[in-house]
């Protein structure tokens, strides 16, 4: 089921699969800011990654003795959330550890996304709270995609800025989408604007280390722009649409973690650059898409 949310300058659609967002739309101009998921490109929009960012090796892992089998991105972007509306400009979603869970994840967990509107912005708090009686890796990640031109003009009028500018490394991936151990300098133009063409994207998604906490989709000549601001704790960007083809969108995606090193089966208890949350406490995290 979708759900809809508003103030005087933009409409937000949520889905309660995933809490997927489906539309970011100016109450203004009309102006449709989220790619709309056209299946011959990618029939995503938005997912929520918990508890793993990216691909598993072999799509499994291992945790005290035994393995577990999880797919791309985590559970949360496939499950059915309980949604709460909390205002015409606020709504929360939550998922609650189950058996389907268990065979995947073996925590009790409990995972909230909160939606509101500030202005022109969607503001996105995330929590988790760990209900097991022992520590509880995991990672967050978003994963919305954007359309590219939103106004007028190609896709390469388009331009990625960084704010403040910045000197980011690309972790390298092996052909099978997987994190390795070499790193590369990824220079922008005057360290702050990476300009948008299909071929970036040929052997799949960009992912830096060290880039700005503020990203911005622009052209120089149109009006309209969307900006990703996130906390420090999402470390890792990724830049994507899909690879060999002329998409008219791409993805602006902060992660907190990266997938699995090719050819390593993750132990959980291990793997790097994940949280661990004590017994019954909690952990929030807030990010934010604005736009013009």
């Amino acid at each position: 089921m979708n759900y809809t949310i508003f103030n005087d300058l933009i409409e937000v659609t949520v889905s309660d699969v995933g809490a997927e967002l489906m539309s970011i739309k100016s109450r203004k101009d009309g102006t449709e800011y989220l790619w709309q998921g056209d299946p011959a490109f990618w029939a995503g929009r938005a997912y929520n990654l918990f508890p793993i960012c990216g691909r598993l090796t072999e799509g499994k892992y291992t945790f005290r003795g035994e393995t577990y089998e999880m797919n791309l991105h985590g559970f949360v972007r496939k499950s059915t959330l309980d949604a709460t509306v909390l205002a015409r400009d606020k709504i929360d979603f939550g998922l609650r550890s189950d058996e389907r869970t268990l065979k995947m994840y073996p925590f009790d967990f409990e995972y909230h996304i909160c939606y509101s509107l500030v202005g022109s912005t969607v503001k996105m708090e995330i929590s988790v709270v760990n209900h097991t009686e022992s520590t509880m890796p995991f990672a967050l990640g978003g994963h919305p995609g954007f359309n590219v031109p939103l106004g007028g003009g190609k896709f390469e009028d388009w331009y990625l800025e960084f704010c403040p500018e910045c000197a980011p490394v690309q972790v390298v991936f092996s052909d099978a989408c997987l994190t390795t151990d070499e790193r590369a300098e990824f220079p922008l133009e005057d360290g702050r604007r990476l300009r948008l063409r299909h071929d970036l994207f040929d052997r799949d998604a960009i992912v830096l280390c060290g880039a700005s906490h503020r990203v911005s989709l622009k052209s120089d000549s149109d009006p309209h722009s969307v900006t990703v601001e996130v906390p420090d704790a999402m470390k890792y960007l990724g830049i994507w649409h899909a690879p060999k083809k002329e998409a008219p969108y791409v993805c602006i995606e902060p992660w907190t973690s990266l997938p699995a090193y090719d050819g390593v089966v993750d132990d959980l208890a291990s793997k790097r650059d994940m949280f661990e949350l004590s017994p019954l406490a909690s952990y929030e995290l807030i990010w934010t898409i604005t736009v013009e």
